[in-house]
């Protein structure tokens, strides 16, 4: 059996990036977009994104049921690492010297500023649920009550 690995990879990063978007996170492909995003007032949830199994299994499952909260950020917005270069690599250099770049990941900015981190260390080989509670924990320090 062949198998087109091409159309294959194309396949898991459209579910990937539909999986976000139903969620109500924004893509952001361009270094511009990113610019952009992250430059608005409030909090904003940046979601790193990637196609390997612990962003399938447990980051995105924890990014979309994270945001059904009392509090939660003001803006929801993911790059894809691997997929949309430019602009993740405009992401990690916003995110500063003390980010370690990897994916999945999570930041969450406050006025442009980063607040807070969880890198793939505290997603890869937990389940969905401690992340949820990492990123509310987060959510509950610094976003306000929608």
């Amino acid at each position: 059996m062949n198998m087109d690995y091409d159309l294959f990879m194309q396949e898991i990063t459209r579910t990937a990036r539909s999986e976000m978007e139903a969620a109500g996170y924004e893509q952001l492909r361009t270094p511009e977009e990113v610019e952009e995003a992250f430059a608005r007032p409030g909090t904003t949830l940046v979601m790193v994104n990637s196609v390997c199994g612990c962003a399938g299994g447990i980051a995105r499952p924890a990014a979309v049921n994270a945001i059904h909260y009392d509090k939660r950020p003001n803006h929801l917005v993911t790059v894809f690492a691997g997929q949309d270069k430019e602009a993740t690599a405009a992401a990690r250099y916003f995110f500063g010297e003390d980010h370690i770049p990897s994916s999945p990941s999570f930041v969450l900015l406050k006025d442009g500023k980063v607040v807070a981190d969880i890198g793939r260390h505290e997603i890869e080989g937990h389940d969905p649920m401690s992340v949820i509670t990492n990123l509310q924990a987060n959510f509950e320090q610094y976003c306000e009550e929608v």
